[in-house]
C-alpha cells in the first residue's frame, strides 16, 4: 500500500477533470479523493498498490480531452486509510 499526494497544475478545473480522475482511480482500485484548489490547481489524495500509482499518472498527463496538464508534483504521504474515491467540493 503506497499513498501520494498530487498536486496537478495547467487547465484543470472547469473541464470535467475531477469527473475524469474520480472515474480513472476508481477503475483501478484506488481510493482517497480529488479536489479542486483555490489557485486553479487540483489536488489528488490516492492510496493503493505502487503499479496503480503509475497508470493514473498515465491518464493524468494524457488528460480528458478538455483539460491541459503543465505540471505535476507528487509526494509521498502517509496512507489515511480511504474506503472508497470521492470527489471533494
Amino acid at each position: 500500500m503506497e499513498a501520494k499526494r498530487y498536486r496537478i497544475y495547467g487547465r484543470v478545473q472547469g473541464v470535467g477533470f475531477r469527473w475524469f480522475v474520480n472515474r480513472i482511480a476508481e477503475s483501478l482500485g484506488l481510493n482517497g479523493y480529488v479536489m479542486n484548489m483555490p489557485d486553479g490547481s487540483v489536488e489528488i489524495w490516492a492510496e493503493g498498490k505502487a503499479e496503480k500509482h503509475e497508470k493514473l499518472k498515465e491518464y493524468i498527463i494524457k488528460g480528458n480531452g478538455f483539460s491541459y496538464v503543465e505540471n505535476i508534483e507528487e509526494e509521498i504521504v502517509p496512507p489515511e486509510g480511504y474506503t472508497y474515491f470521492q470527489i471533494k467540493y
